[in-house]
């Protein structure tokens, strides 16, 4: 009798050019948005409220960045990385439409690269993913990688391909559906005076804040999204892996840093593109996240006087505080406290 359940793909169980039509469409409400909110406290205005995202001119507040990310990544984890170890990284990250309550997802991905591990027993996987809404508009569009367990042991190694992954997301592709409008843009509401104009070339921003991981917060989250991943949710089989417990969903990482992050960046509308990032150590319940960023880039979007776009990385550390910029020491090697560390860009009004 054949199964008529799904053990989820091993490393061997890809090919370079597969493509994968993932299941299952998930319509966003305004019921996850609270969920959202109560998991990680974020606070941008662009997401909280209906006047102040109407005064930019959309037609209702969207959902935060990170909520349509993580609602497009968990479509794909039940085909990509259910027997993952660990999700390794991002690039080439583009938000496109708005995501609004009512919209609903739907993911594809191609696996772009595979490269087996020197251990034999895992492998690399390359994806790149796309997430459209119900008109079939492109929400997000990224690449990631992940290291899968494999079936079998002996089974044998595919050639090699790891992918050209890019540098960034150029501006020039940037989706930018917001408008300021005859008002001044309202700073008070917003939570900070400070707008893209006064933000400088490799300044260092520390967001003070620092937030505790739960059990049961992070658990909630990873089912809010759908995420089935066995390192995240199953406890009876992770206290036998390396760790003996369970690791935290990465993206509940990036989730709190970019909440955190509020707190010296409050005029960070939306994320526009995750240029790159990655996973430096796993986060595990109990840990106290902390953040700071420095600013790598700052531009003008083509054609536009009202909205700039900055290009941040944020550094997430577990278990200490960030007065004095946790990071990597002469060999390139991170500070044991960093669990992430993520080059995204943001869409910011500038001074008129």
């Amino acid at each position: 009798m054949t199964s008529k359940t799904r053990a989820g793909n091993f490393f061997e169980d890809f090919r370079l050019g597969q493509h994968i039509a993932h299941a299952v469409p998930r319509t966003i409400t305004t019921g996850d948005v609270a969920m959202y909110t109560a998991l990680f406290g974020t606070r941008f205005a662009l997401s909280s409220s209906d006047p102040f995202a109407q005064a930019l001119g959309l037609p209702r507040a969207p959902v935060d960045s990170m909520l349509a990310f993580h609602m497009v990544f968990g479509r794909t984890v039940a085909d990509v990385s259910l027997n993952a170890i660990a999700n390794l990284g991002y690039a080439g990250c583009r938000f496109g439409a708005f995501v609004y309550p009512g919209d609903t997802v739907t993911s594809d991905s191609t696996v772009i690269g595979l490269r087996q591990n020197k251990d034999g027993k895992t492998g690399v996987v390359y994806v790149h993913s796309t997430g459209t809404n119900q008109h079939g508009e492109v929400v997000l569009d990224f690449r990631r990688w992940v290291m899968v367990r494999k079936r079998d042991a002996d089974a044998p190694a595919p050639e090699p391909v790891v992918p050209t992954l890019p540098d960034a997301v150029p501006v020039a592709d940037l989706h930018c559906p917001l408008a300021l409008g005859a008002l001044p843009y309202d700073t008070v509401r917003a939570g900070s005076e400070f707008l893209w104009d006064e933000y400088e070339l490799s300044e260092r921003i520390d967001h003070v804040d620092g937030m505790t991981i739960e059990e049961a917060e992070h658990m909630l989250a990873t089912r809010l999204y759908q995420n089935t991943a066995k390192v995240h949710f199953n406890q009876h089989v992770e206290r036998e892996g390396r760790f003996g417990k369970r690791i935290v969903y990465g993206g509940h990482v990036i989730s709190l840093a970019r909440a955190l992050s509020f707190n010296g960046l409050a005029n960070a509308l939306c994320i526009a593109a995750i240029n790159g990032g990655r996973h430096a150590a796993p986060s595990f319940a109990g840990d106290t996240i902390y953040a700071w960023s420095e600013v790598l880039g700052k531009e003008p979007l083509p054609g536009r006087s009202d909205v700039g776009a900055l290009r941040l990385r944020t550094v997430a550390t577990k278990d200490r505080a960030c007065h004095d910029f946790p990071d990597k020491d002469a060999a390139g090697g991170s500070d044991p406290a960093v669990v992430l560390d993520m080059d995204y860009t943001v869409l910011m009004p500038r001074r008129r």
